[in-house]
């Protein structure tokens, strides 16, 4: 009897520390999907303030349902899912989105993912009143379907030329014909600007829809990338499109507003100097001024711009410049009857919100404070207020804020310490917003615009149960000391059962690019599991932000300015030193692991840092710079010409000869972004240098590495080196 006591006694003790319950597996992470969160996927409101619409299955359909905002009671069924068809076939209606007076809906099927923000797909037009469903254009697949604010016309892209499309009477308009593959594209920027500048559709409706404005980019002179795609065949495809590296031509602008009345093409002035960028148009509220956002080769000099679209002529309204560079976003607004413009600057070393006449005066600096504005939700003018998302309440932490225009009556909306994001409706009444923290997963609800809650939409209770099964560890943020004296944010993981007394392996792992972070108190949802699975064979997992990243204002992000990896290495190193000296670490086995600009720091780390990294894994790295495009690249290191040091005294190329560790190289073939180039570079200097190294090369893979099985394999591939070389 005392013998079966025991060994109950033992059983249970198993059970608490975990050793009954179930274990992470990378198949569970990434071909399961085993503990993927739900969404609000479905959701949105209406601009009447009044009510929602929400996907409702029945049968092996879904439908599209209207609600009431404040009691959730069902209207209508809007739409059918089994009644949208064109002929015989019946349309997927799960990625819906209404026009400007929600009497029609879009629905695109068939995507075709081009880069990272651009794609082709079949879109469908839905008139709610009368029931019937038109496919768009039969000519074709179209890019960036997009409505005039009326709703009775449709703008989208082709074959590298602008349409529209009258779905009044059906007519198709091509109001460009020079489009022409790897030379001219009419309404979608080039890859340089689809990737560094964050948008990939460059034309714009004016107010009332009786013009349109777009842009023009002629790659002609732009040098091409091509890489081979393997399909089966007896010879691999090529795949060759236009890539600016570093210091090498762009696409030359032309901006243009086409008047739907007259079918005429005004061309509007944007300078003789063609070495520029035009990140963003822009209409005002006039429908006769559009608004556009010059920037010189530098990016340091930044100057809004308003042009007459009945003769192309433009005069400055706002310039900025800084002796680094300046960032491009998406917050310029317009207030109505011309009484102004909001505008974000880091002018006072920090990111915040600032209130400008029609006439480029400023009127009052609305935000203020030793903390950024993170993004700008909206203005409201009816009730004269903002709302945006800033890191007030410490930088690894996001929250909803809304203030009035002259800078008055701030209030914090959201209220738990975390990561809160928000989406407006139309006419900010309402808005849906997402919280998490570092281990809690995301949380949607829905609120009145003064935070106010109306109804939770997804609590995720599913996950947060299925996570009980596991012994999962915390993760728990730190600071520590640099050799500057610098304080640095971090977080740990570590293993299940922890144990002072022993000395633990580490992983480390970080991003550390310019203006990122990774140290957020937010749910990360692959990594979270990837690193509870390595916690689950034992090592601690940490990741540090450096020098250089966000939400700690302008000097701190820039400081890494014409010497793009030093300082973020140096950082890097002093985390690895700092963790060595930890009791419970065991230093002799410090390694880490990065993606893109991660990887350039993984390549720099068991090279320039090979005293304090046994192993690294570099995945998809930039490892010259000169490699790189010229957008990203240029604005922080300028054109290798101007900077030879910067470029050359970064560039793990340049340092294989003192590796000491174990090395891990992986790559795409495919990667039209971090091209694999960069790796065949690195492993050229490796062999020259007689440093053994492994290498994993992923066929057709683009940037992302994923498809199928790529995931799991690729993290299986990592799991193993892990094991065996830390």
């Amino acid at each position: 009897m005392k013998y079966f006591n025991t060994v109950v006694a033992v059983f249970l003790v198993m059970i608490s520390n975990g050793f009954a319950q179930k274990s992470i597996t990378v198949d569970d992470i990434w071909s399961k999907y085993a503990f993927m969160p739900a969404s609000a996927g479905g959701f949105n409101a209406m601009k009447d303030g009044l009510h929602y619409t929400d996907l409702e299955k029945e049968g092996d359909f879904e439908n599209i349902v209207k609600y009431e905002l404040k009691s959730g009671k069902k209207v209508a069924v809007l739409v059918k899912g089994s009644n949208v068809k064109v002929g015989d076939k019946t349309i997927d209606i799960s990625g819906y989105s209404f026009s400007p007076d929600e009497t029609k809906l879009f629905f695109s099927t068939e995507a075709e993912g081009i880069y990272r923000r651009s794609s082709l797909e079949k879109n469908y037009v839905y008139d709610i009143k009368t029931g019937k469903t038109i496919e768009l254009s039969e000519n074709g697949k179209q890019m960036f379907a997009t409505f005039s604010p009326v709703g009775n016309k449709v703008a989208f892209v082709r074959a590298n030329n602008i349409f529209i499309k009258d779905l009044d009477n059906g007519n198709e308009t091509q109001v460009t014909t020079d489009g022409k593959n790897n030379e001219i594209k009419n309404g979608w920027a080039d890859w340089v600007y689809e990737e560094e500048f964050s948008k990939a559709n460059y034309f714009e409706w004016n107010a009332d829809g009786s013009k349109l404005a777009f842009v023009r980019f002629d790659e002609s002179k732009v040098k091409e990338y091509s890489f081979d795609k393997y399909n089966n065949n007896l010879y691999p495809d090529k795949v060759t499109f236009k890539y600016p590296k570093a210091g090498e031509d762009n696409s030359i602008l032309s901006v243009h507003i086409f008047d739907l009345t007259s079918s005429k093409i005004t061309t509007v002035d944007i300078g003789k100097e063609t070495d520029i960028y035009i990140p963003r148009i822009q209409w005002t509220t006039d429908r006769n001024t559009l608004s556009l956002q010059r920037m010189n080769r530098l990016q340091n000099k930044l100057e809004l711009m308003f042009a007459n679209a009945e003769d192309g002529s433009t005069k400055t309204i706002l310039t900025e410049e800084a002796k680094t560079y300046i960032d491009i976003t998406d917050d310029l607004t317009f207030l109505p009857n011309h009484k102004g413009f909001i505008w974000s600057s880091e002018s006072d070393d920090f990111n915040h919100l600032y209130f400008y006449d029609h006439s480029g005066k400023l009127i009052n600096q609305i935000t203020k404070g030793k903390w950024d504005v993170i993004s700008f939700n909206g203005y409201d003018e009816k009730n004269n207020t903002l709302y945006y998302i800033s890191t007030e309440q410490g930088q690894i932490n996001r929250d909803i804020y809304s203030i009035k225009l002259d800078g008055s009556n701030k209030k914090r909306l959201s209220k738990l310490e975390g990561t809160s994001g928000a989406e407006f409706s139309k006419g900010l009444k309402y808005y849906v917003s997402s919280y998490s923290n570092a281990n809690t997963p995301p949380v949607y609800e829905l609120h009145s615009a003064d935070g106010k809650l109306v109804k939770v939409l997804e609590e995720n209770s599913a996950l947060k149960t299925k996570m009980k099964e596991y012994n999962l560890s915390t993760k728990d943020f730190f600071t520590f000391k640099n050799a500057e004296g610098i304080d640095l944010n971090g977080w740990v993981m570590k293993p299940q059962n922890f144990d002072l007394s022993k000395k633990y392996p580490v992983y480390m792992f970080a991003y550390n690019g310019p203006g990122s972070n990774e140290c957020n108190n937010a749910w990360e949802t692959f990594d979270f599991w990837w690193h509870s699975l390595l916690n689950q064979e034992g090592y601690m997992v940490v990741c540090v932000d450096g020098r250089g990243t966000l939400g700690r204002g302008r000097e701190f992000k820039h400081c890494t300015y014409l010497q793009l990896g030093k300082l973020e290495t140096l950082d890097q190193i002093d985390a690895a030193k700092y963790l060595g000296n930890l009791p419970y670490v065991d230093k002799s086995r410090i390694g880490f692991q990065g993606w893109s600009f991660g990887g350039y720091m993984a390549s720099l780390l068991i090279t320039k840092g090979a005293d304090y990294f046994k192993s690294t894994i570099a995945v998809a790295p930039v490892t010259n710079w000169k490699f790189y495009d010229n957008i990203y690249t240029e604005r922080f290191l300028r054109k290798p010409q101007d900077n030879k040091s910067g470029y050359e005294d970064n560039s793990p190329v340049n340092f294989t000869k003192q590796i000491k560790g174990h090395f891990l190289l992986i790559h795409g073939s495919g990667d039209d972004n971090v091209h694999f180039q960069n790796s065949m570079e690195l492993a050229n200097a490796l062999v020259k240098n007689n440093k053994p190294f492994d290498f994993m090369v992923y066929p057709n893979k683009n940037h992302g590495i994923y498809g199928g099985y790529t995931r799991t394999h690729l993290y299986n591939k990592m799991l193993a080196f892990v094991k065996e070389n830390l």
